[in-house]
Protein backbone atom coordinates (compact mmCIF):
# COMPACT_ATOMS: atom_id res chain seq x y z
CA UNK A 1 0.00 0.00 0.00
CA UNK A 2 1.68 3.37 -0.66
CA UNK A 3 2.69 5.48 2.23
CA UNK A 4 0.08 8.37 2.39
CA UNK A 5 2.75 10.56 3.14
CA UNK A 6 4.27 9.63 -0.21
CA UNK A 7 0.51 10.50 -1.97
CA UNK A 8 0.25 13.74 -0.19
CA UNK A 9 3.90 14.80 -1.41
CA UNK A 10 3.09 14.28 -5.45
CA UNK A 11 -0.35 16.05 -4.89
CA UNK A 12 1.62 18.69 -3.35
CA UNK A 13 3.81 18.93 -6.56
CA UNK A 14 0.73 19.67 -8.71
CA UNK A 15 1.00 22.88 -6.59
CA UNK A 16 4.59 23.77 -7.17
CA UNK A 17 7.94 22.92 -8.30
CA UNK A 18 9.30 19.68 -6.68
CA UNK A 19 12.36 21.29 -5.27
CA UNK A 20 9.95 24.31 -4.03
CA UNK A 21 7.92 21.62 -2.55
CA UNK A 22 10.82 19.44 -1.08
CA UNK A 23 12.05 23.11 0.31
CA UNK A 24 9.55 23.96 2.50
CA UNK A 25 9.02 19.95 3.65
CA UNK A 26 12.50 20.21 4.86
CA UNK A 27 12.62 23.46 6.42
CA UNK A 28 9.21 22.58 8.61
CA UNK A 29 10.29 19.11 8.96
CA UNK A 30 13.32 20.27 10.90
CA UNK A 31 11.60 22.76 13.15
CA UNK A 32 10.57 21.23 16.54
CA UNK A 33 6.98 19.75 16.78
CA UNK A 34 5.27 22.45 18.87
CA UNK A 35 7.64 25.34 16.93
CA UNK A 36 6.46 24.40 13.57
CA UNK A 37 3.42 26.41 13.91
CA UNK A 38 0.06 28.12 15.40
CA UNK A 39 -2.89 28.39 13.45
CA UNK A 40 -5.41 30.54 14.16
CA UNK A 41 -9.33 30.11 13.24
CA UNK A 42 -12.29 32.35 13.94
CA UNK A 43 -15.30 30.96 15.34
CA UNK A 44 -17.07 32.17 11.39
CA UNK A 45 -14.84 29.22 9.51
CA UNK A 46 -16.39 26.85 12.06
CA UNK A 47 -19.46 27.56 11.96
CA UNK A 48 -19.70 27.80 7.82
CA UNK A 49 -16.18 25.65 6.59
CA UNK A 50 -15.86 22.94 9.25
CA UNK A 51 -15.12 20.34 6.80
CA UNK A 52 -12.36 22.50 4.19
CA UNK A 53 -10.70 23.88 7.88
CA UNK A 54 -10.63 20.12 8.77
CA UNK A 55 -8.95 18.81 5.39
CA UNK A 56 -6.04 21.44 5.36
CA UNK A 57 -5.52 20.12 8.59
CA UNK A 58 -5.58 16.58 7.83
CA UNK A 59 -3.46 17.46 5.11
CA UNK A 60 -0.53 18.70 7.19
CA UNK A 61 -1.04 15.82 9.29
CA UNK A 62 -0.63 13.41 6.90
CA UNK A 63 2.98 14.73 6.02
CA UNK A 64 4.12 14.37 9.52
CA UNK A 65 3.60 17.94 10.57
CA UNK A 66 1.40 19.01 14.26
CA UNK A 67 0.38 22.82 14.31
CA UNK A 68 -0.79 23.79 16.68
CA UNK A 69 -4.58 24.75 16.60
CA UNK A 70 -6.34 27.50 18.97
CA UNK A 71 -10.33 28.57 17.61
CA UNK A 72 -12.45 31.18 18.89
CA UNK A 73 -16.24 30.92 18.95
CA UNK A 74 -17.41 34.51 18.31
CA UNK A 75 -20.73 33.77 16.20
CA UNK A 76 -21.68 30.62 18.09
CA UNK A 77 -21.50 32.23 21.48
CA UNK A 78 -23.03 35.60 19.94
CA UNK A 79 -26.14 33.52 18.70
CA UNK A 80 -25.97 31.74 22.61
CA UNK A 81 -26.29 34.77 24.48
CA UNK A 82 -29.08 35.96 21.95
CA UNK A 83 -31.12 32.92 22.77
CA UNK A 84 -30.44 33.14 26.07
CA UNK A 85 -31.29 36.62 26.98
CA UNK A 86 -27.97 37.97 27.51
CA UNK A 87 -26.88 41.64 26.51
CA UNK A 88 -22.75 40.90 25.37
CA UNK A 89 -22.48 44.48 25.81
CA UNK A 90 -23.15 44.32 29.62
CA UNK A 91 -20.14 43.46 31.21
CA UNK A 92 -21.98 42.52 34.55
CA UNK A 93 -24.23 40.47 32.26
CA UNK A 94 -21.31 39.05 30.52
CA UNK A 95 -19.69 37.65 33.30
CA UNK A 96 -22.58 36.48 35.30
CA UNK A 97 -23.03 32.51 36.46
CA UNK A 98 -25.13 32.37 33.32
CA UNK A 99 -23.32 33.98 30.80
CA UNK A 100 -20.24 31.75 32.18
CA UNK A 101 -22.13 28.38 31.61
CA UNK A 102 -23.06 29.35 27.70
CA UNK A 103 -19.16 30.31 27.45
CA UNK A 104 -18.06 26.83 28.78
CA UNK A 105 -20.74 25.18 26.39
CA UNK A 106 -20.15 26.77 23.08
CA UNK A 107 -16.32 25.98 23.75
CA UNK A 108 -17.25 22.17 24.51
CA UNK A 109 -19.15 22.00 21.85
CA UNK A 110 -17.40 23.78 19.09
CA UNK A 111 -13.91 22.41 20.07
CA UNK A 112 -15.42 18.62 19.88
CA UNK A 113 -16.84 19.49 16.51
CA UNK A 114 -13.31 20.23 14.82
CA UNK A 115 -11.33 17.25 16.72
CA UNK A 116 -14.62 15.04 15.95
CA UNK A 117 -14.38 15.99 12.45
CA UNK A 118 -10.36 15.56 12.01
CA UNK A 119 -10.75 12.20 13.83
CA UNK A 120 -13.24 11.40 11.11
CA UNK A 121 -10.72 12.14 8.48
CA UNK A 122 -7.76 10.22 9.96
CA UNK A 123 -6.10 12.79 11.88
CA UNK A 124 -5.52 12.23 15.53
CA UNK A 125 -6.81 15.49 17.40
CA UNK A 126 -7.01 16.38 20.75
CA UNK A 127 -9.58 18.75 22.62
CA UNK A 128 -7.56 20.98 25.18
CA UNK A 129 -10.48 23.64 26.48
CA UNK A 130 -8.98 25.21 29.56
CA UNK A 131 -5.67 24.67 31.48
CA UNK A 132 -3.31 26.68 29.09
CA UNK A 133 -4.43 30.26 29.40
CA UNK A 134 -3.96 31.88 32.86
CA UNK A 135 -5.77 35.03 32.57
CA UNK A 136 -6.65 37.80 34.73
CA UNK A 137 -9.24 41.23 34.40
CA UNK A 138 -7.11 44.41 33.97
CA UNK A 139 -9.46 46.58 35.62
CA UNK A 140 -6.96 49.34 36.77
CA UNK A 141 -9.37 52.07 34.72
CA UNK A 142 -12.74 52.10 36.28
CA UNK A 143 -14.14 54.19 33.32
CA UNK A 144 -12.64 51.53 30.93
CA UNK A 145 -14.55 47.89 29.80
CA UNK A 146 -13.10 45.26 32.21
CA UNK A 147 -10.70 43.54 29.72
CA UNK A 148 -8.52 39.80 30.61
CA UNK A 149 -5.23 40.26 29.98
CA UNK A 150 -2.99 36.81 29.59
CA UNK A 151 -0.77 36.66 32.11
CA UNK A 152 1.00 32.66 31.37
CA UNK A 153 0.73 30.49 28.80
CA UNK A 154 0.89 26.79 30.45
CA UNK A 155 2.49 24.06 27.32
CA UNK A 156 1.94 20.92 28.96
CA UNK A 157 -0.97 19.89 27.39
CA UNK A 158 0.30 21.05 23.96
CA UNK A 159 3.66 19.02 24.86
CA UNK A 160 2.00 15.65 25.72
CA UNK A 161 -0.41 16.16 22.42
CA UNK A 162 2.81 16.47 20.35
CA UNK A 163 4.73 13.78 21.68
CA UNK A 164 1.29 11.65 21.47
CA UNK A 165 1.22 12.05 17.49
CA UNK A 166 -2.05 14.30 18.28
CA UNK A 167 -3.04 17.77 17.12
CA UNK A 168 -3.83 19.80 19.92
CA UNK A 169 -7.07 22.06 19.66
CA UNK A 170 -7.07 24.38 21.79
CA UNK A 171 -9.97 26.56 22.88
CA UNK A 172 -9.15 30.61 23.15
CA UNK A 173 -10.36 30.22 26.83
CA UNK A 174 -8.80 31.41 30.04
CA UNK A 175 -8.94 31.14 33.56
CA UNK A 176 -8.32 33.43 36.38
CA UNK A 177 -6.69 32.69 39.49
CA UNK A 178 -10.07 32.42 41.19
CA UNK A 179 -11.46 30.11 39.15
CA UNK A 180 -13.47 32.46 36.56
CA UNK A 181 -13.09 31.26 33.04
CA UNK A 182 -12.67 34.59 29.93
CA UNK A 183 -13.48 34.24 26.71
CA UNK A 184 -10.29 35.52 25.37
CA UNK A 185 -10.88 35.60 21.48
CA UNK A 186 -8.41 34.21 18.97
CA UNK A 187 -6.24 36.76 18.25
CA UNK A 188 -5.11 37.39 21.81
CA UNK A 189 -4.80 33.93 22.84
CA UNK A 190 -2.46 33.02 19.49
CA UNK A 191 -0.16 36.07 20.03
CA UNK A 192 0.36 35.10 23.58
CA UNK A 193 0.43 31.50 22.16
CA UNK A 194 3.09 32.43 19.67
CA UNK A 195 5.33 34.57 22.09
CA UNK A 196 5.54 31.41 24.24
CA UNK A 197 6.67 28.64 21.80
CA UNK A 198 8.35 31.03 19.42
CA UNK A 199 6.82 28.61 15.92
CA UNK A 200 8.39 29.09 12.51
CA UNK A 201 5.03 29.91 10.61
CA UNK A 202 1.79 31.68 12.77
CA UNK A 203 -1.41 31.17 10.11
CA UNK A 204 -4.37 33.43 10.20
CA UNK A 205 -7.04 31.26 8.24
CA UNK A 206 -10.03 32.88 7.17
CA UNK A 207 -12.94 32.57 4.62
CA UNK A 208 -12.03 35.63 2.15
CA UNK A 209 -8.33 34.96 2.46
CA UNK A 210 -5.01 37.22 2.12
CA UNK A 211 -5.24 41.13 2.70
CA UNK A 212 -6.47 43.12 -0.21
CA UNK A 213 -5.73 46.67 -1.58
CA UNK A 214 -7.92 49.19 -2.49
CA UNK A 215 -8.73 47.35 -6.15
CA UNK A 216 -9.34 44.30 -4.01
CA UNK A 217 -6.36 42.83 -5.35
CA UNK A 218 -4.31 40.10 -2.95
CA UNK A 219 -1.62 42.02 -1.28
CA UNK A 220 0.78 38.82 -1.41
CA UNK A 221 3.59 39.90 0.78
CA UNK A 222 4.34 42.51 3.21
CA UNK A 223 7.88 43.10 4.61
CA UNK A 224 7.58 45.13 7.55
CA UNK A 225 10.51 46.29 7.17
CA UNK A 226 9.94 48.11 4.41
CA UNK A 227 6.13 48.60 3.68
CA UNK A 228 4.90 48.75 7.17
CA UNK A 229 4.80 52.68 7.64
CA UNK A 230 3.25 53.12 3.67
CA UNK A 231 0.98 50.74 4.41
CA UNK A 232 -0.99 52.23 7.37
CA UNK A 233 -0.59 55.84 5.72
CA UNK A 234 -2.92 54.59 3.14
CA UNK A 235 -6.49 56.01 3.84
CA UNK A 236 -8.55 53.10 2.09
CA UNK A 237 -6.94 50.59 4.98
CA UNK A 238 -9.26 49.54 7.15
CA UNK A 239 -9.66 49.72 10.40
CA UNK A 240 -9.79 46.23 11.22
CA UNK A 241 -6.58 45.59 8.55
CA UNK A 242 -4.88 48.43 10.26
CA UNK A 243 -5.64 46.74 13.66
CA UNK A 244 -4.16 43.40 12.50
CA UNK A 245 -1.04 44.61 11.09
CA UNK A 246 -0.07 46.63 14.17
CA UNK A 247 -1.15 43.66 16.32
CA UNK A 248 1.23 41.44 13.61
CA UNK A 249 4.24 43.59 13.80
CA UNK A 250 4.23 43.81 17.49
CA UNK A 251 4.25 39.96 17.33
CA UNK A 252 6.66 39.50 14.75
CA UNK A 253 8.89 41.48 16.62
CA UNK A 254 8.96 39.29 19.57
CA UNK A 255 10.01 36.13 17.46
CA UNK A 256 13.47 34.85 15.65
CA UNK A 257 13.62 36.79 12.23
CA UNK A 258 12.86 33.38 10.00
CA UNK A 259 9.34 33.63 11.99
CA UNK A 260 7.01 34.91 9.10
CA UNK A 261 2.83 35.41 9.65
CA UNK A 262 1.14 33.95 7.03
CA UNK A 263 -3.21 35.24 6.29
CA UNK A 264 -4.92 32.67 3.71
CA UNK A 265 -8.18 30.34 3.61
CA UNK A 266 -8.78 26.78 4.51
CA UNK A 267 -8.90 25.57 1.26
CA UNK A 268 -5.33 27.09 -0.36
CA UNK A 269 -3.39 26.57 2.90
CA UNK A 270 -0.80 23.61 0.99
CA UNK A 271 -0.24 26.02 -1.48
CA UNK A 272 0.40 28.91 1.08
CA UNK A 273 2.76 27.01 2.86
CA UNK A 274 4.26 25.10 0.28
CA UNK A 275 5.10 27.20 -2.86
CA UNK A 276 6.93 30.52 -3.54
CA UNK A 277 3.67 31.76 -5.00
CA UNK A 278 1.62 31.34 -2.41
CA UNK A 279 -2.06 32.14 -2.11
CA UNK A 280 -2.62 34.88 0.52
CA UNK A 281 -0.32 37.21 2.19
CA UNK A 282 3.13 36.43 3.84
CA UNK A 283 4.31 39.17 6.82
CA UNK A 284 7.42 38.94 7.42
CA UNK A 285 10.00 41.59 9.44
CA UNK A 286 11.69 41.32 6.29
CA UNK A 287 14.83 43.83 5.64
CA UNK A 288 15.14 47.67 4.14
CA UNK A 289 15.50 48.16 0.04
CA UNK A 290 18.42 50.38 -0.35
CA UNK A 291 18.57 52.31 -3.21
CA UNK A 292 22.04 53.00 -5.00
CA UNK A 293 21.81 56.19 -7.35
CA UNK A 294 25.41 54.23 -9.03
CA UNK A 295 27.83 51.44 -8.33
CA UNK A 296 29.97 53.64 -6.12
CA UNK A 297 27.79 53.04 -2.93
CA UNK A 298 27.56 49.33 -4.00
CA UNK A 299 30.11 46.47 -2.41
CA UNK A 300 30.75 45.12 -5.37
CA UNK A 301 31.71 41.42 -4.45
CA UNK A 302 29.09 40.94 -2.38
CA UNK A 303 27.15 41.78 -5.45
CA UNK A 304 28.70 39.46 -7.65
CA UNK A 305 28.59 36.65 -5.44
CA UNK A 306 24.53 37.43 -4.91
CA UNK A 307 24.60 37.14 -8.60
CA UNK A 308 26.48 34.07 -9.54
CA UNK A 309 23.99 32.25 -6.65
CA UNK A 310 20.89 33.28 -8.00
CA UNK A 311 21.80 32.55 -11.27
CA UNK A 312 24.29 29.95 -10.82
CA UNK A 313 27.00 31.68 -12.37
CA UNK A 314 29.47 34.88 -12.57
CA UNK A 315 28.42 37.85 -14.19
CA UNK A 316 30.48 38.28 -17.33
CA UNK A 317 33.91 39.60 -16.44
CA UNK A 318 33.58 43.29 -17.64
CA UNK A 319 29.75 43.45 -16.64
CA UNK A 320 30.48 46.03 -14.25
CA UNK A 321 32.50 48.21 -16.19
CA UNK A 322 30.60 48.39 -19.63
CA UNK A 323 26.94 48.28 -18.16
CA UNK A 324 24.72 51.49 -18.56
CA UNK A 325 23.73 51.38 -15.01
CA UNK A 326 20.70 53.82 -14.11
CA UNK A 327 20.21 52.63 -10.24
CA UNK A 328 20.81 48.98 -8.23
CA UNK A 329 17.94 48.31 -5.19
CA UNK A 330 19.35 46.07 -2.78
CA UNK A 331 18.14 44.52 0.16
CA UNK A 332 20.06 45.38 2.96
CA UNK A 333 21.60 40.89 3.27
CA UNK A 334 22.78 41.33 -0.49
CA UNK A 335 20.10 38.24 -0.81
CA UNK A 336 18.18 39.93 -3.58
CA UNK A 337 18.73 42.80 -6.50
CA UNK A 338 16.73 44.54 -9.04
CA UNK A 339 19.61 46.33 -11.37
CA UNK A 340 18.12 48.91 -14.21
CA UNK A 341 20.23 50.07 -17.04
CA UNK A 342 19.45 52.55 -19.73
CA UNK A 343 18.87 50.68 -22.63
CA UNK A 344 16.13 51.91 -24.21
CA UNK A 345 13.40 54.56 -24.28
CA UNK A 346 12.28 53.85 -20.41
CA UNK A 347 14.90 52.11 -18.30
CA UNK A 348 15.39 48.25 -18.28
CA UNK A 349 15.37 46.04 -15.66
CA UNK A 350 18.85 44.30 -16.66
CA UNK A 351 18.79 41.70 -13.74
CA UNK A 352 16.19 40.88 -11.05
CA UNK A 353 17.43 38.10 -8.39
CA UNK A 354 16.56 36.64 -5.38
CA UNK A 355 18.96 33.79 -3.68
CA UNK A 356 16.94 29.83 -3.43
CA UNK A 357 17.62 30.71 0.30
CA UNK A 358 15.57 33.40 0.14
CA UNK A 359 12.95 32.73 -2.03
CA UNK A 360 9.64 32.38 -0.18
CA UNK A 361 10.53 34.85 2.52
CA UNK A 362 8.23 37.50 0.23
CA UNK A 363 11.57 39.84 -0.40
CA UNK A 364 10.78 39.32 -3.96
CA UNK A 365 7.76 41.16 -3.76
CA UNK A 366 8.77 44.05 -1.85
CA UNK A 367 11.84 44.21 -4.51
CA UNK A 368 9.71 44.74 -6.71
CA UNK A 369 7.01 46.93 -5.08
CA UNK A 370 9.68 49.49 -4.15
CA UNK A 371 11.57 49.25 -7.57
CA UNK A 372 8.00 49.88 -9.23
CA UNK A 373 7.02 52.62 -7.24
CA UNK A 374 10.31 54.49 -7.80
CA UNK A 375 10.60 53.45 -11.74
CA UNK A 376 6.41 53.34 -12.99
CA UNK A 377 8.13 52.99 -16.49
CA UNK A 378 10.10 49.38 -16.96
CA UNK A 379 10.71 46.13 -19.99
CA UNK A 380 12.90 43.43 -19.35
CA UNK A 381 12.89 40.29 -21.24
CA UNK A 382 12.85 36.37 -20.59
CA UNK A 383 13.21 33.30 -22.09
CA UNK A 384 10.06 31.99 -22.75
CA UNK A 385 10.30 28.82 -21.05
CA UNK A 386 11.53 30.47 -18.11
CA UNK A 387 10.16 28.96 -14.86
CA UNK A 388 9.69 32.71 -13.33
CA UNK A 389 7.44 33.89 -16.47
CA UNK A 390 4.00 33.40 -14.62
CA UNK A 391 5.15 35.24 -11.91
CA UNK A 392 5.99 38.21 -14.38
CA UNK A 393 2.99 38.51 -16.15
CA UNK A 394 0.99 39.22 -12.77
CA UNK A 395 2.84 42.25 -12.53
CA UNK A 396 3.43 42.99 -16.28
CA UNK A 397 1.21 45.59 -17.90
CA UNK A 398 1.97 43.89 -21.33
CA UNK A 399 4.26 41.36 -22.60
CA UNK A 400 5.16 40.25 -26.16
CA UNK A 401 6.11 36.84 -27.27
CA UNK A 402 9.00 36.54 -30.13
CA UNK A 403 11.45 33.96 -30.82
CA UNK A 404 12.86 32.51 -27.74
CA UNK A 405 12.14 35.53 -25.61
CA UNK A 406 9.35 37.37 -23.84
CA UNK A 407 8.98 40.69 -23.66
CA UNK A 408 7.45 42.18 -20.62
CA UNK A 409 6.69 46.32 -20.21
CA UNK A 410 4.74 48.14 -17.17
CA UNK A 411 3.38 51.31 -17.08
CA UNK A 412 3.97 51.95 -20.66
CA UNK A 413 0.61 52.55 -23.07
CA UNK A 414 1.45 54.24 -26.02
CA UNK A 415 2.73 51.92 -29.14
CA UNK A 416 5.45 53.42 -30.86
CA UNK A 417 7.19 53.14 -26.95
CA UNK A 418 6.15 49.64 -26.92
CA UNK A 419 6.99 48.91 -30.31
CA UNK A 420 10.63 50.48 -29.82
CA UNK A 421 10.87 48.38 -26.52
CA UNK A 422 10.41 44.62 -28.13
CA UNK A 423 13.03 45.62 -30.62
CA UNK A 424 15.31 46.83 -28.52
CA UNK A 425 14.83 43.79 -26.35
CA UNK A 426 14.44 40.84 -29.36
CA UNK A 427 17.70 42.60 -30.85
CA UNK A 428 19.56 42.71 -27.71
CA UNK A 429 22.82 41.38 -27.88
CA UNK A 430 23.79 38.66 -25.52
CA UNK A 431 24.87 40.42 -23.29
CA UNK A 432 21.35 40.92 -21.52
CA UNK A 433 20.74 37.06 -21.78
CA UNK A 434 21.87 36.66 -18.37
CA UNK A 435 19.10 38.27 -16.93
CA UNK A 436 15.64 36.63 -15.71
CA UNK A 437 17.02 33.35 -15.15
CA UNK A 438 16.44 32.51 -11.79
CA UNK A 439 14.09 29.82 -10.35
CA UNK A 440 11.95 31.72 -8.57
CA UNK A 441 11.34 35.84 -7.34
CA UNK A 442 8.84 35.66 -4.65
Amino acid sequence: MPNPRELIVKLLRNLGGRKEVEQYLKQFSSVEHKRFAVIKVGGGLLADDLESLASSLNFLHQVGLHPVVVHGVGPQLQAAFTAAGIDPTDWSQRTSPRALEQVRRVFRAENLRLVDMLEEMGARGRPVVGGVFAAELDDADRDAEQRARIVRVDTDAIESSLKAGSMPVLASIGETAGGQILDLGPDLAAHALAVRLQPYKIIFLRARGGLRDEYGDLISAVNLAEDYEPLLAEPWLTDSTRHKLALIHDLLGRLPRASSVSITSPDLLAMELFTHKGSGTLVRRGERIILHPSLASVDLPRLADLLAAAFGRPPVADYFTRKPFRRIYLADSYRAAAILTDEGPIPYLDKFAVTGEAQGEGIGGSLWQRMTRDTPQLFWRARVDNPINPWYFQRADGSYSGGTWTVFWTGVTDFPTIQECVERALAAPPTLEAAHTIGGAA
